[in-house]
């Protein structure tokens, strides 16, 4: 057991340090990872991880990573992932708090940056590959892929993304009702329960049975703490806000911004939201710890303290949220025609991931014709060479220190 938790942590926070690209990169910086390469668990087990995801409020990455987690070592594994793929981001919001970011300028770090921007074109690039190789295997979840990626490369806010995904849903429900009556189901519709999944008993006792009470009793309390008692300017008051913000996201990303900035404009200047925007923005894993750079901003006694206690708060409520519809989820998901729902979702996320590709991930990454023979030779060694990920992110450093200095 403490072998595989040890295990856990230290893929997730290899997958935190280079993560960059918003929440559906990671999305499939985890297929790639965990169904692919280390398979802990099948190509139609993780798409019901992340069609939930998209269902629940919280951060939408975090969650697929604390369910892979959960999947392989329960709560404890699920904490560790956790923990392992968050830390690296929140150490570096921790450090451009404090040491400010006069050495953000400096050339090495910017260098670095500028490298691991151009590995994660690389391993996006592969991951839309292998997703689209399991959920794009009909015509019409192809077609939904292709939908999906020009609505949201045409139009990028998050209530496009919600409207995408839910009307892949229904295309997804209504496709596999026409072929259950054809009895031609296909096999992205055909998204039957695996031997893992059985082995969850999950459906003993009904939909019902399968809810777990106590992270959703927990998730209750905490909601109507933040609406009636968190009064002055303390760190319970502080988790409470950072709760209530993380308690209102789909989506993830972006999409937290406004509800940070209403969280905090009575006690930050716009000058230091901004800050932790651009923090945000540079460093690798979810956005949500921005969260991180605004608690050492609101309480100067206690920066670290709240700094931490912010960022718990701010994902705690879809962790919650997962925790208590997880095995729901898969007993509802193993009906055919949710099934079908849940391929036109995870056809319509491969769509997501092929516009993050486009903006931000390739359109800042690729700038000169050095950027794109650089991201080609990181595919050859990626994919076909198979040379160890570790290998290629301190090469990719380093090609960006020279590259850098070269733009």
């Amino acid at each position: 057991m403490m072998k595989n938790i040890i295990d856990i942590f230290i893929k997730f926070f290899s997958l935190g340090c280079v993560s960059f690209g918003g929440p559906a990169a990671h999305i499939g910086y985890f297929q790639q990872a965990f169904v692919e390469k280390h398979k802990w668990l099948s190509a139609a087990e993780y798409g019901r991880i992340v069609a939930l995801s998209q269902f629940l409020p919280g951060p939408g990455s975090s969650q697929v990573g604390f369910a892979v987690g959960y999947h392989r070592a329960g709560l404890v594994g699920a904490i560790a992932a956790f923990v392992a793929f968050t830390s690296p981001s929140v150490i570096l919001m921790l450090t451009l708090a404090f040491v400010g970011f006069q050495y953000a300028d400096a050339i090495t770090f910017q260098g670095v940056i500028y490298g691991l921007k151009l590995l994660a074109v690389v391993v996006v690039l592969d991951a839309i590959l292998s997703m689209a190789k399991s959920f794009c295997q009909s015509w019409v979840n192809r077609g939904i892929t292709l939908i999906s990626a020009i609505a949201l490369v045409s139009f990028s806010s998050s209530l496009i993304q919600v409207l995408v995904i839910a009307l892949a849903a229904l295309v997804g429900f209504v496709s596999t009702k026409r072929m259950q009556g054809s009895n031609q189901l296909t096999k992205d519709a055909d998204n039957h329960v695996s031997q893992e999944s059985q082995e969850l008993k999950v459906g003993e006792g009904g939909l019902l049975a399968n809810i777990r009470w106590l992270p959703l009793i927990i998730f209750a309390v905490l909601i109507l703490g933040s609406l009636f008692f968190a009064k002055g300017q303390n760190l319970m008051h502080w988790f409470h806000e950072f709760f209530f913000a993380g308690s209102l996201v789909f989506g993830g990303g972006h999409v937290v911004l406004p509800l940070l900035q209403q969280t905090v404009a009575d006690n930050l200047s716009s000058e230091a939201f901004l800050t932790g925007y651009a923090a945000a923005q540079a460093v690798p894993g979810p956005m949500f710890t921005m969260a991180t750079f605004l608690g050492t901003q609101l309480d100067v006694s206690a920066p670290v303290l709240t700094a931490l206690l912010a960022t718990l708060a701010i994902f705690l409520p879809g962790f919650l949220l997962l925790l208590a519809f997880q095995h729901a989820w898969y007993e509802l998901s193993s009906q055919p025609s949710v099934s079908g729902a849940m391929s036109g979702i995870n056809a319509s996320v491969v769509g997501l991931l092929i516009a993050a590709f486009i903006t931000p991930i390739a359109s800042s990454a690729l700038q000169e014709w050095w950027d794109f023979a650089a991201v080609a030779l990181g595919f050859l060694l990626v994919i076909y060479v198979k040379v160890h990920i570790g290998i290629v992110v301190l090469c990719f450093a380093a090609l960006g220190v020279l590259l850098f200095q070269l733009g």
